[in-house]
């Protein structure tokens, strides 16, 4: 016991000196205990050993200075004390002191991993509960040789769940809302944790952002340590919500040189992802799985979270930059969304998705419906032919045969006759099975297997129309 006070009376002296002014008695052991639990500091292993000595102390407030993008003094200030407070992950700090770039703590020695879920955040649901943990593992498969499956009759090799505090089944206990969200255990014990004090949310600043807090655990899960590059998402503190992450190029660099590089080429029209939803659902019209390689389209979007959905009968499937996710039931997305859509449409002025059916309207917050949908279609003509966003007047277009009427949805306006479509896109089909303004700017339309692609003065491009099979469901 006198040696652990001499310790401690040791390691403040030095933090009020190094600060230049004296940081209370709680401030003192906040410092201490951080500096400990996350790994820049070592507990002796000798009952008798000596105490830390400054210089030690100094390099360890130094390197946590150096991964969080603050100036490496060496000294305690009131910024890195705040700093040392942001939430983050639970797993220690060791870092590659020598190259400063990733560090591998240990790899699975096959390429093909299962994982299930146990259990789902309160907050957001079973569904997206899953489908943020899918996207997860999609980051790391888009850029490595890994495949992932998610399981539930055997043993998986990566179990995810959600502790609390008080909660059994949990090594490390978590210590309620804020600090240390998550932590995970490296190849092969594959257990992933998260806290489920926090608010775990998707598609908004606030809480704590489920997606990006899962695919930096499964980083952990699949042999990666922590990053000193504070961009990277294998850092230890959490940034904050990203609605358009990418992996940094440390994150991708290191899980590469584990995994190996992707071996599938990337043909030239790259498609965002998103990992399937199993969850059950009723269909309200039964229909055949569709086989993407060989049916139409109903519709297609840019939709929630950035992703590329198509529909067709009862089901969706997503489009990725590799081919295509397997269909799903409609409704196992937007619960009480019917199949056989005429339309959909997601804008990101308002953030809210657009399904046409007949001569009804539903409109979805995300995968929520809005109250009072669905509602009757007034002033357009039902069972129309696609629709998109156009981000220059920000504005929906609406397509039925041969004309397009352009819609305002914060004003409610819709133009009073309809124009005839060859009027504003040049070359461009009529009667469309589907239409949408992808990520890159660009307005594709879709009829009978083949798709235009339009430029920025909305004409047709020079080699266009080209097979749907081939260039976006990578057949």
């Amino acid at each position: 016991m006198p040696q652990l006070m001499l310790l401690l009376l040791q390691v403040f002296a030095f933090i009020r000196s190094a600060k230049g002014a004296a940081l209370n008695r709680v401030e003192e052991k906040e410092v201490l205990d951080y500096l400990l639990q996350f790994g820049y500091l070592q507990k002796p292993l000798e009952q008798f050993s000596d105490a830390f000595t400054e210089e030690e102390i100094e390099d360890a407030v130094r390197s946590f200075q150096l991964v969080s993008g603050l100036p490496a003094t060496g000294h305690m200030d009131a910024v890195t004390l705040s700093q040392m407070r942001q939430p983050r992950c639970g797993v220690e700090d060791p870092f590659n002191e020598r190259t400063l770039k990733y560090l591998l703590l240990g790899r699975w020695r096959k390429k093909h991993l299962t994982y299930q879920i146990y259990s789902h955040s309160e907050d957001m649901g079973a569904g997206a509960t899953r489908t943020a943990i899918q996207t997860a593992f999609k980051y790391w498969s888009d850029v490595t040789r890994l495949t992932f499956q998610e399981v539930w009759t055997r043993h998986a090799d990566i179990r995810l769940s959600f502790h609390g505090s008080s909660s059994r089944g949990c090594s490390r206990p978590f210590d309620g809302p804020g600090h240390v969200l998550a932590h995970a255990d490296i190849p092969e014990l594959g257990t992933v944790h998260f806290d489920s004090d926090e608010h775990w949310t998707e598609g908004t600043p606030r809480g704590v952002n489920l997606r990006i807090i899962a695919a930096h655990e499964i980083g952990h899960a699949l042999g990666l340590g922590h990053s000193r590059q504070p961009a990277a998402l294998m850092a230890p503190t959490y940034s904050g919500y990203q609605p358009r992450f990418r992996l940094h190029r440390d994150d991708i660099e290191g899980i590469q040189a584990l995994y190996g590089k992707k071996t599938v080429p990337l043909t030239t029209t790259t498609v965002t992802s998103l990992a399937r939803t199993t969850a059950p659902a009723v269909s309200l019209k039964p229909s055949k799985i569709p086989n993407p390689c060989k049916d139409g389209l109903d519709a297609i979007m840019l939709g929630p979270y950035d992703k590329t959905y198509a529909f067709r009968g009862d089901y969706v499937w997503t489009v990725t930059d590799f081919g295509t996710n397997p269909p799903l039931k409609i409704s196992a997305l937007w619960k009480g969304l019917p199949g056989w859509l005429d339309a959909a449409v997601h804008s990101p002025r308002t953030g809210r998705t657009y399904f046409f059916k007949g001569n009804k309207l539903w409109r979805y917050r995300g995968f929520k419906v809005d109250p009072g949908y669905p509602k009757p279609l007034t002033r357009i003509p039902a069972k129309i032919d696609a629709a998109l966003y156009w981000p220059v007047n920000k504005k929906i277009f609406i397509f039925k045969d041969t004309s397009y009427r352009q819609w305002d949805e914060l004003g409610s306006h819709f133009t009073n006759h309809p124009t005839k479509i060859s009027k504003l896109f040049t070359g461009a089909p009529s009667h469309l099975d589907a239409a949408f303004t992808w990520e890159n700017g660009k307005v594709y339309f879709f009829k009978g297997g083949i798709y235009w692609r339009l430029n920025d003065q909305l004409r047709v491009e020079k080699g266009y129309p080209l097979s749907t099979a081939e260039r976006w469901m990578h057949c």
